[in-house]
């Protein structure tokens, strides 16, 4: 502990994954509200949704609900994981350069937290403990 907390000596692989599968679940449960509400009160979202890539209100809508929702929840799991956060890092890429372009910088801060832990995520991979692993192992060896 001594060399962890003083001198940077690196985890183990057990210890980084435990934290890796702490960072998914804690990240994906907190992305899932937003798609929930969106979800839960779509014919109240999708007339008046941003429509940032021009692809209607609706539409972009959807792709945020797909998202925000349910690629959180293959993120949760550990399934699928570097796909799964392509299109939430690309939502984040375009909440915080295109819809809150305009606004000051803590209103879209928030956006681009999120978007950092996607890039971590992606090139860290899902961990140890995910059904990527599970599923996969003998591929990854």
């Amino acid at each position: 502990m001594k060399k962890f907390l003083f001198f940077g000596a690196p985890l183990k692989e057990e210890e980084s994954s435990g934290a890796i599968l702490l960072l998914r679940i804690f990240i994906g449960l907190l992305m899932m509200t937003h798609g929930w509400g969106k979800l839960s009160n779509f014919e109240a979202f999708s007339g008046g949704f941003p429509d940032p890539v021009g692809l209607g209100s609706k539409f972009s809508l959807i792709l945020a609900i797909g998202a925000e929702f349910f690629a959180s929840i293959f993120l949760i799991f550990g399934l699928l994981t570097r796909l799964s956060v392509i299109p939430l890092a690309f939502t984040m890429i375009v909440a915080f350069f295109v819809v809150h372009a305009a606004d000051p910088f803590q209103a879209k801060e928030l956006s681009l937290i999120y978007l950092g832990i996607y890039i971590y995520l992606f090139l860290a991979g899902p961990g140890k403990y995910s059904l990527d692993r599970l599923l996969f192992k003998k591929q990854l060896e």
